[in-house]
């Protein structure tokens, strides 16, 4: 079958969110074939390039979220009415509802239809970016916010906090002005497999209501849960309007959607709460490459028991400085402790945030000499992988014998899977999907609490058989559950199930135009040239302007592009 594979940010660019995710699922479904759709959010990112992509995939489209020329569609008053009735019923829709799931179902239809309605009025008349952007546009989401039944919050919204609503409404909404919904695109699949929500789903619910194309959406992270995290310091008002605006867009793509595959049972409640339906969820765990920490992993020896490691990304919400403090009480209970905190920081924040902690080492740690002519060192140390101490990700958790996470805010912990594939004992504060992953096989303690963190890493280095059990342990659960293996096999599963109960029905033409019977035999999703070439295609049940330009099965497509 051909698979539409939609990303945001990701795959196929060189850096992204799920690149390494899209790129083995793509590579282990090799039976399939693929067209990726992909939105871009930098201008660097588009310049880094693409990973080198496999034979399977066939082609490859994309489009930037981070700019977006006027489009100079020029709209007439007919169409100028239709944007303002459709943007209108948007806005209202936002603005009338409170919160997500069960409390936006009465107002689910109205934001639908007038999605739909700007889906089609962007195709008919050729884009929407500069009515998106227009005085129109405010003065509809203006109206709405002083309309009676408005949100509390939303009616004192001011001119700047609705420019600034409108101008994230038109980014998220930029998909719908794009011309990857023709017959020869994403109409053409069989299958429109989302890599996250928001943006990158938004091309598959536009396909599913044109060409009637089922849906898949996987989330590893929700885009709502996201973004409550990054408008902390947005105004009231703003924060409201987005808030109801990204809850409405996330209920109608849970709604649409034919199967929901959350990552951990944590992103699956969260799914619940706006409104998805629990017959559609199947949790699949990420899958990871267990290979390269074998020879770790079976050499449980080579870890110094003296030793706590620390792996991952450095920034505010990993909380090294709960770390660091825990560590202080480690050092008066074992006072040949070491720690090593190995990870490059995110951003400028996150460069800011290193420093601090590294001072904060040096004023707790100061160094320490064993005798009168020795150099002192500082217990902690701050190290890259890839610098002559840590060349490699396995041997930074080879380094030591417990593994240290000390999140705040965590979704589905790589690094602790990292750290399972290697056979070691973890000690982890109780955020995100951490007690699901672990499952047991290690200490959990609560977020925030340098004690506790500090108690649970004593009782492990002072115990060596404890730490092999619960090494052995983890190691055993991360290969049943975490491997490249079992989530491509899942999938495959899941797309063989879609795809039997929602196939997409196809209407093949003669040179005529008339209907051909029994023009798609049951080989039409086998890869390979089974159909006429001088039969065309057209998608049954949707708008008008898919009968008029139909797909011809053997046209001007790459070779591999022929199969229907």
């Amino acid at each position: 079958m051909r698979i539409g594979l939609l990303t945001e940010g990701g795959y196929p660019y060189v850096s992204g969110d799920a690149r390494l995710w899209c790129d083995r699922l793509v590579r282990g479904l090799g039976q399939h074939e693929f067209d990726i759709y992909a939105l871009s959010r930098s201008e660097r990112q588009e310049d880094e390039g693409w990973v080198p992509l496999p034979s399977q995939v066939s082609r490859v489209r994309t489009a930037p979220l981070w700019t977006a020329e006027d489009d100079g569609a020029g709209y007439g008053r007919r169409a100028r009415r239709r944007f303002a009735d459709c943007y209108g019923e948007l806005a209202a829709a936002v603005c009338a509802t409170g919160g997500t799931g069960a409390e936006a179902t009465p107002e689910a239809d109205r934001f639908g239809n007038a999605l739909y309605g700007l889906a089609e009025l962007a195709r008919d008349e050729g884009g929407l970016v500069g009515a998106l952007r227009s005085e129109t546009a405010v003065r509809a989401l203006e109206r709405a916010c002083r309309a009676p039944g408005a949100l509390r919050t939303a009616r004192e919204a001011r001119v700047p906090d609705l420019l600034t609503v409108v101008a994230h409404m038109e980014r998220v909404l930029r998909p719908l002005s794009l011309d990857w919904y023709e017959d020869d695109g994403l109409g053409s699949v069989d299958l429109c497999h989302a890599a996250s929500g928001g943006p990158a789903a938004l091309p598959g619910l536009v396909a599913r209501h044109f060409s009637d194309v089922p849906l898949l959406v996987t989330e590893y992270g929700v885009q709502l849960r996201t973004h409550y995290l990054t408008t902390g310091d947005a105004p009231p008002a703003v924060r409201a309007l987005l808030a109801a605006f990204h809850g409405q867009l996330a209920a109608e793509i849970y709604r649409r959607a034919a199967v929901i595959t959350p990552g951990n049972s944590h992103a699956r409640r969260w799914q619940e709460h706006c409104g998805a339906d629990r017959e559609k969820l199947r949790t699949v765990y990420p899958g990871m490459e267990a290979a390269r920490f074998t020879d770790v992993g079976e050499s449980p020896e080579c870890a110094d028991p003296d030793t706590l490691v620390w792996v991952g990304r450095i920034e505010p919400t990993k909380d090294l400085v709960s770390l660091l403090h825990a560590f202080a009480d480690v050092r008066k209970e074992e006072p040949k402790t070491r720690l090593r905190i190995v990870g490059t920081p995110s951003g400028a924040e996150g460069t800011a945030y290193l420093a601090h902690c590294k001072a904060l080492a040096a004023q707790l740690f100061p160094d320490e000499a064993e005798g009168r002519h020795a150099v002192g060192r500082n217990p902690v140390t701050f190290e890259e992988i890839g610098a002559p101490e840590v060349p490699t990700l396995a041997e930074a958790y080879a380094g030591g014998a417990v593994i240290a996470l000390s999140s705040v805010v965590e979704g589905f912990p790589i690094s602790l899977v990292e750290a399972m594939f290697c056979g070691r004992a973890t000690v982890s504060t109780d955020v995100g999907a951490v007690v699901e992953v672990i499952g047991g096989t290690g200490l959990v303690v609560p977020p925030r609490n340098p004690r506790a963190l500090a108690e649970a890493c004593v009782a492990l280095l002072r115990d060596p058989e404890r730490r092999e059990r619960l090494g052995a342990a983890a190691r055993a659960r991360a290969l049943e559950l975490f491997t490249v293996e079992q989530n491509v096999a899942a999938f495959h599963g899941i797309y063989l199930e879609i795809v039997s109960r929602c196939p997409v029905r196809r209407v093949v033409l003669d040179d005529t135009g008339e209907p051909l019977p029994f023009g798609v035999p049951a080989e039409a999703h086998v890869p390979g040239r089974w159909t006429d070439p001088a039969a065309r295609v057209a998608a049954r049940g949707g708008p008008g302007w898919a009968t008029g330009r139909p797909v011809r099965a053997g046209g001007p497509v790459p070779a591999t592009e022929g199969a229907r």
